[in-house]
C-alpha cells in the first residue's frame, strides 16, 4: 500500500526527461495566458487607484493596494522575460522560474485576500479560491511539488485569515483546498500515465519494425531492409572508405535439403546467419536476400576479404547433422566500389556476376570485381 502511494507521487525515472519537457511546454503556455490576464487586470487596478479613486495615492489603503498590484504585474513580467531568455536553457532553471512564479502568485493572492478581510471581515474569499483552483487546473507539477505548494498556501491563509472567517467558510475552504490538490495530483498522474503509454507504444512499434526488418530464421536483415541499408551507404559514399559488397550462395544446399530434410536445411541457414555475424561483427549490413543467398555490405580493405571468406568456409565445414558432417560451403562474389553515383541495382548486379564467376571456378571459391 505504501509503495503504491509513493509511486503515485513519484515520476518514473524512464520518463522523467519527457515529463519535464512536456511540463515545461504546457506550463509555458499556461503562464503566458495567466500573465496576460494579470497584465490586463492589474493595469486596470493601477489605473483605478491612480485616476478613478478620490484619494489616489493619498491614503495608506490605496498605497498598499497600489503596491500589491504593481508587484504582481512586475512578477508576471519578470517570469515571462526569464522564460523567454532561458527558453533554450537548462531544464531545472526554467522549471525553477515556473515553480517560483506559481508560489508567488499563490502567496500574493493569499496576502491580498487576507488584507481584504482585515478591511472587511464579512468579505468573501473568492480571490484566494479563484487563484487556488485556477493554478491547480492549468499548472502541471509533480505530486510532491503540488503537495508543498498548495498545502503551504492553504496553511498560511488559514493562519492569517482563518480567525476572521466563519466556521462554515473555513470548512468550505478546506474542501476547496483538498479539491485543488486532488486536481493537481490527478493532472500530474494523467500526464505520467500518458507518457508511460506513449513510451510503451513506441517500444512496441520499434519491436514490430525490427521484426519486419529481420529475417526470422537467421536474424539478419530482410532483402528490403538490406536494400535500404545499402542505399544509405551509397548515398554517403567516399572513394577513400573501400566500400565492398559481397553476395554469398551456399554450395549444394539443395542436396543437403533433399538428403537430410528441411529441418537440416533450416539449421544450415540459421548457422550461416550466426557465422556471418561472428566473422563480420561491425559491418554496415548483413542480409538474407532469399533462399540460401546472403549479402554483406561493409567498409574494408581488399586484403581482409580473402581471410574472412576462408573463415566463413572453415566454420561452415564444421557443421554436422546427427553426427554426420554436412560438407557445407559457399561461393562468394565481391564487388568494390571505386566511384560515386552508383545505384544499388548496379552494385548488386556486379557482385552477383562476381558470384557467378566464382561458382564457375568450383566449390568454396570467391571472385573479386570493381566498379570504376
Amino acid at each position: 500500500m505504501m509503495e503504491k502511494i509513493r509511486n503515485f507521487f513519484v515520476v518514473p525515472e524512464e520518463i522523467r526527461t519527457e515529463f519535464w519537457q512536456s511540463t515545461l511546454k504546457k506550463n509555458n503556455l499556461s503562464l503566458l495566458v495567466i500573465s496576460i490576464l494579470i497584465a490586463g487586470m492589474e493595469a486596470f487596478n493601477i489605473c483605478r487607484v491612480l485616476f478613478w479613486s478620490r484619494s489616489g495615492l493619498g491614503s495608506v489603503n490605496n498605497r498598499i493596494y497600489f503596491g500589491m498590484y504593481c508587484s504582481l504585474l512586475l512578477a508576471a513580467i519578470i517570469a515571462m522575460t526569464l522564460l523567454h531568455v532561458w527558453r533554450n536553457g537548462p531544464v531545472n532553471r526554467r522549471w525553477a522560474v515556473q515553480f517560483v512564479s506559481v508560489m508567488f502568485f499563490l502567496l500574493w493572492h493569499t496576502g491580498l485576500n487576507t488584507y481584504d478581510l482585515m478591511k472587511n471581515p464579512d468579505g468573501e474569499i473568492l480571490v484566494f479560491i479563484t487563484a487556488f483552483l485556477g493554478l491547480a487546473m492549468f499548472i502541471q507539477m509533480p505530486g510532491l511539488y503540488s503537495l508543498l505548494c498548495y498545502m503551504l498556501s492553504y496553511a498560511l491563509f488559514m493562519v492569517l485569515a482563518g480567525p476572521m472567517l466563519r466556521e462554515g467558510t473555513r470548512i468550505n475552504l478546506t474542501f476547496t483546498a483538498i479539491v485543488a490538490l486532488a486536481v493537481s495530483l490527478t493532472n500530474c498522474r494523467h500526464a505520467v500515465d500518458m507518457l508511460l503509454q506513449t513510451r510503451e507504444l513506441d517500444l512496441t512499434n520499434r519491436r514490430l519494425q525490427e521484426l519486419l526488418q529481420r529475417d526470422p530464421l537467421t536474424g539478419l536483415l530482410t532483402k528490403a531492409a538490406f536494400n535500404d541499408c545499402a542505399q544509405l551507404c551509397l548515398s554517403s559514399y567516399r572513394p577513400d572508405r573501400h566500400l565492398l559488397m559481397m553476395v554469398l550462395d551456399m554450395d549444394k544446399f539443395k542436396l543437403i535439403n533433399d538428403q537430410y530434410g528441411h529441418p537440416c536445411g533450416d539449421y544450415v541457414l540459421e548457422e550461416m546467419g550466426r557465422i556471418l555475424q561472428e566473422v563480420f561483427p561491425n559491418v554496415k549490413g548483413l542480409g538474407r536476400l532469399g533462399g540460401d543467398e546472403f549479402a554483406v555490405i561493409m567498409y574494408s580493405k581488399n586484403e581482409d576479404v580473402g581471410q574472412q571468406i576462408d573463415e566463413i568456409n572453415r566454420l561452415l565445414s564444421l557443421l554436422s547433422w546427427n553426427g554426420e558432417n554436412l560438407g557445407a560451403r559457399c561461393c562468394v562474389g565481391v564487388c568494390r566500389l571505386c566511384r560515386e553515383h552508383v545505384s544499388y541495382d548496379e552494385l548488386y548486379k556486379e557482385a552477383d556476376q562476381a558470384l557467378y564467376a566464382a561458382k564457375k571456378q568450383g566449390k568454396a571459391q570467391w571472385h573479386f570485381s570493381e566498379i570504376r
